[in-house]
């Protein structure tokens, strides 16, 4: 096993780990917000409520959460370790392989990016999945065909959406992600050498809609709950 660890702390280990990391995350990305969304519901929380126990005492869902957040502190840590290295080097910092065609605020500043989506998350986790998951804070309600009461997380959720400080950082938080994605995408791909002057343009493309997309979709929820509910 002595050429595994010499590969995965190697340069190229590091660049490998990051982008298969990194293209689940942008894989569970997806599957969170569908179930984030559950959040503008007319139904007073009930979808969001029922959703929110089943990911938190799933076992099958359980034990992927605990692979996940393996895979987010793996990514960050190689990270942390690559942009280490570059600095040495005296090489600008980069999430994959330096090109003249893709230098911008995005790609010299990946490292930054992801310390601080690191961040929002650390403080996104304490208030949501730990309050939910370990505590008896939030109080449980009882809905019509189920057989035991939920834990009213959507409330704590309007609570904390009604703050307008949070509503800020949440949504500059998106920012970030946002930017950290136009890079990390297309860079994902060119780590594992999928380079084709065919299909490098449909991965830029795909990448900046996706990039766009799907953190407008996360930072419209707190809005709208702020704004409307």
């Amino acid at each position: 096993m002595n050429w595994l660890s010499q590969f995965l702390t190697s340069s190229i280990g590091r660049k490998l780990v990051m982008a298969l990391t990194g293209l689940f995350l942008i894989l569970f990305l997806v599957i969170h917000l569908a179930g984030n969304l559950q959040l503008l519901y007319e139904d007073k929380g009930e979808a969001f409520n029922i959703y929110a126990k089943f990911m938190t005492t799933n076992p099958l869902i359980s034990t992927i959460s605990w692979g996940l957040y393996a895979f987010i502190l793996l990514h960050a840590i190689q990270g942390w370790m690559l942009a280490f290295k570059n600095r040495q080097a005296r090489g600008p910092v980069r999430y994959a392989v330096n090109t003249s065609k893709n230098v911008g605020f995005a790609s010299n500043n990946m490292a930054l990016l992801g310390s601080l989506i690191f961040v929002f998350l650390v403080i996104h986790m304490g208030d949501f999945w730990y309050a939910m998951k370990f505590t008896e804070q939030l109080p449980y309600i009882t809905y019509e065909g189920q057989d035991e009461g939920v834990k009213d997380l959507y409330s704590k959720v309007m609570v904390t959406f009604k703050q307008p400080w949070f509503v800020i950082g949440y949504v500059l938080a998106m920012i970030v992600l946002a930017l950290h994605l136009l890079h990390g995408f297309q860079s994902a791909f060119q780590s594992l050498g999928l380079n084709h002057k065919k299909y490098t343009p449909v991965i830029k493309f795909l990448g900046a809609v996706y990039s766009i997309i799907i953190p407008a979709a996360f930072a419209a929820i707190p809005l709208i709950m702020y704004f409307y509910r």
